[in-house]
């Protein structure tokens, strides 16, 4: 999934490196994603249903951005190095305290979820010089925050389940419950419905493709939009830009896998 892009055109390819979290911190953390600018640059938050850190260890920002379901484009916070941790729904309370609804559609300074202790833990990872380096101490630094507690296991199911493409009756079907069901579990835990997540989901897939390689219709039609001119319209939607141009702002970004 991708979490943000530039918010116009740079200079330069933005660099990344993705990393998997360490073991014990699976069911809770999905990935790490290193950034990297010749410059700050402003940013355009993607529709996506992943909770996220952001820690830029230039001291630009350092933010938890919930789940949401439009674009969130942003000139004035400026991100150039750093780190992304994405989280899913379990990850939000066992590593943050908080329900996940509690942030959908926010975005809130990381200091105020973790004791006013961000800039100790940005120095921290501006003085290791390596990306993996970085992942690893995350990895601790996580882990030793982690405070599982009981959640939902049909929503946990479910939300991961749409994140692949079934529609919502299909996952209710295969989870043994009725859809309104999952829409209250959803409600009250995720901040999104059923329907709104797997909306976002497919549009992330067809993201994921163009930034593979994919061409616009091949991206459309493998994520499951019923045509061109409904994945154009999503994508405006979604996005705030044509197709054409999001491809274009997915070219700023250079992923080189770890």
């Amino acid at each position: 999934m991708i979490h943000s892009l530039p918010a116009s055109p740079v200079p330069a390819p933005c660099e990344t490196v993705v990393r998997r979290p360490h073991p014990r911190l699976r069911g809770h953390v999905l990935a790490y994603s290193g950034f990297r600018t010749t410059e700050p640059i402003g940013h355009r938050v993607l529709p996506i249903n992943v909770p996220a850190l952001i820690i830029d260890i230039t001291g630009a920002g350092r933010v938890v951005t919930g789940a949401s379901s439009r674009p969130v484009i942003s000139a004035a916070d400026r991100w150039g190095h750093g780190v992304t941790v994405g989280l899913t729904p379990d990850g939000v309370r066992a590593l943050l305290g908080v329900p996940m609804r509690e942030l959908t559609e926010r975005s809130v300074p990381l200091g105020e979820l973790i004791g006013g202790r961000d800039a100790e833990l940005a120095e921290r990872l501006a003085a290791i010089p390596d990306w993996a380096g970085r992942f690893a101490l995350l990895d601790g630094w996580l882990a030793a925050r982690l405070r599982p507690g009981r959640e939902d296991p049909l929503v946990t199911a479910a939300w991961k389940r749409l994140q692949q493409g079934p529609r919502v009756a299909a996952v209710a079907a295969e989870l043994g419950v009725g859809r309104r069901r999952l829409e209250t579990g959803f409600q009250r835990r995720i901040g999104l419905s059923p329907g709104r997540v797997a909306r976002i989901a497919r549009f992330q897939r067809a993201v994921d493709l163009v930034a593979l390689g994919r061409s616009l219709p091949a991206a459309a039609a493998d994520a499951g939009y019923a045509d061109q001119p409904h994945f154009t319209r999503e994508v405006r939607v979604m996005a705030g830009v044509a197709p054409t141009e999001l491809r274009a702002l997915l070219q700023d970004a250079t992923a080189v896998p770890r």
